[in-house]
């Protein structure tokens, strides 16, 4: 107990504020409330949509969370477990449902043109090329110095011009890693 010189005693200390600071009864300790909207929706597409890499058969690969839940769940219906087999079951259903309600048919067919000279992105998957800069869709392709070696190996006797050369040299991810051939002229 303190005394405050007003004549009341008044009981502050460890977990008891003064009582000048205190809630008054009835008065809430969030007057404001909760901000509306705020909280609206559930985070499950933020969760859900993030990538995550998986590996199967020893090969890694990127998949969305909700994928990677998927194939889980499938996974240990496929090893016994009941529920989860019924649930995969569920899932199955609902897609082909859903499916069926939203493709009627393929409306538009969109083509991707490669000129001969540039490195296609499905070569990374292959692990055959990398792309520079993972954050942008034009980034420019680089071929992995294992594909280089091979590729020369296939030349045989065959020679390549010094431009080609220098060609193939930039687009070498990390050239100085390559073996290159005697003949080879240009070299990094």
């Amino acid at each position: 107990m303190m005394d405050d010189g007003s004549g009341g005693d008044r009981e502050a200390g460890y977990k008891k504020p003064p009582v000048a600071t205190r809630f008054k009864k009835g008065q809430s300790g969030n007057p404001k409330g909760r901000p509306r909207g705020r909280y609206s929706e559930a985070p499950y597409e933020a969760v859900l949509g993030q990538l995550v890499t998986i590996r199967e058969e020893g090969v890694e690969r990127k998949v969305t969370a909700e994928e990677a839940f998927i194939l889980r769940i499938t996974k240990r219906g496929l090893e016994g477990d009941i529920s989860a087999a019924r649930y995969t079951m569920t899932i199955i259903a609902e897609g082909k449902a859903l499916r069926a309600v939203n493709d009627p048919g393929f409306s538009e067919m969109i083509i991707n043109a490669v000129s001969p000279g540039s490195v296609n992105t499905a070569l990374e998957p292959l692990r055959m090329a990398k792309k520079l800069d993972a954050y942008r869709d034009t980034a420019r392709m680089a071929l992995e110095p294992w594909i280089v070696e091979a590729a020369l190996e296939r030349l045989g006797e065959r020679r390549l011009t010094r431009e080609k050369q220098r060609t193939i040299v930039k687009a070498t991810r990390t050239p100085w890693k390559v073996s290159w051939p005697d003949w080879w002229e240009e070299r990094p």
